[in-house]
């Protein structure tokens, strides 16, 4: 298995490399001057043209790559033009946001997904399948800003039941726990600060709601499909026949083979929805990387466009490398497959 994963990794590199070329070039390609973004409306010719100098935007493009690329070699990605900081700074800061934000959203679609297509496969054509159909269909129909901003007026406008959409915690009332792993949930509990981990807790909820709907759909629908196929199959036919409980021939056999293809999607909806949560974050003032990357973007903010790009490269062929331990864990045949 060490073996298969080493090889994984050494496959992985090309793709690094062709994700750092492609965002070079993309990047360059974007409407709009950083020099002139940088050097403000009221700038003269002149004072662009040394920008871009000090910027190294005069250079031949094949010299700029060439320069990109050494500092890549360095673990340099840049510093930023919109925050004077250097990207990778901004981007570990900014991360644990949005990991915390996209992991309470897939624990929700989990909890709710998850056992809703166990019901839909085990009762076909009943009341649950057609409720497992509604909901896949409702939530991957309605863009998740348009989830956010209803939710933001029934819950906090109307009903008045939900905190201000202010980002992951209000500072004005609680204070800011000290960064250890840079997630609120976690580092409040460390601190000691419950009410600061309760309030914590609140300004998930709508966030994570509003993005973990998007990627309920994906997870009911593929448990569905695969408890189906695993309930038709010959040893779980074989089980029943043999006089096992029904509880013991669903969970014991039916479920732990059909949980394969399930913890295959989870892996690409959490690295989608971490690169895909812009919206979301826009809505609730959320300082993740997502909204990092849009004001990046509208910049013109090369060296950040291209540190959030080769960083969710990178993220996600870790994630596929725990997907891929994962599904061994559960399916033994994939261990010998490796």
């Amino acid at each position: 298995m060490i073996l298969s994963f080493a090889k994984r990794i050494a496959t992985a590199v090309p793709s690094i490399i062709g994700v750092v070329v492609v965002t070079f070039v993309l990047a360059r390609a974007l409407p709009g001057d950083p020099a002139s973004y940088y050097a403000g409306s009221s700038a003269t010719p002149q004072s662009i043209a040394q920008i871009r100098k000090a910027l190294g935007l005069d250079k031949p493009l094949w010299l700029q790559f060439g320069d990109y690329a050494n500092r890549l070699l360095h673990a340099d990605l840049g510093t930023s033009l919109s925050s004077g900081q250097p990207v990778f700074q901004d981007l570990v800061t900014r991360l644990p946001a949005s990991i915390e934000l996209t992991l309470c959203a897939l624990v929700f679609a989990m909890l709710i997904g998850l056992p809703l297509g166990i019901a839909a496969a085990t009762q076909p054509g009943k009341a649950s399948d057609h409720l497992c159909r509604i909901v896949v269909s409702v939530g991957a129909a309605f863009p998740t800003f348009f989830v956010s901003l209803g939710l933001v007026y029934v819950f906090y406008f109307k009903l008045g039941v939900s905190p201000e959409p202010l980002g992951r915690l209000n500072d004005t009332y609680f204070t800011v726990p000290p960064t250890i792993t840079g997630l609120y949930l976690i580092d409040t509990l460390l601190a000691g600060d419950i009410s600061a981990f309760w309030a914590s807790c609140a300004q998930l909820i709508l966030p994570s709601v509003s993005l973990g709907l998007f990627a309920l759909a994906p997870i009911a629908r593929i448990a569905r499909a695969s408890m189906l196929a695993s309930l038709s199959s010959d040893y779980c036919r074989t089980a029943r026949a043999m006089g096992l409980s029904r509880t013991r021939v669903v969970y014991g056999y039916g479920l732990r083979n059909a949980m394969l293809p399930v913890i295959n999607i989870l892996g690409m909806v959490f690295s989608f929805l971490l690169g895909a949560n812009v919206l979301v974050e826009q809505v609730f003032a959320w300082p993740g990387i997502g909204a990092y990357a849009v004001n990046a973007v509208i910049s013109s903010d090369y060296a950040a466009v291209q540190g959030f790009v080769l960083m969710m490269a990178i993220l996600y062929i870790l994630l596929n490398l725990v997907v891929d331990l994962a599904a061994a864990a559960i399916d033994p045949r994939v261990r010998y497959d490796g």
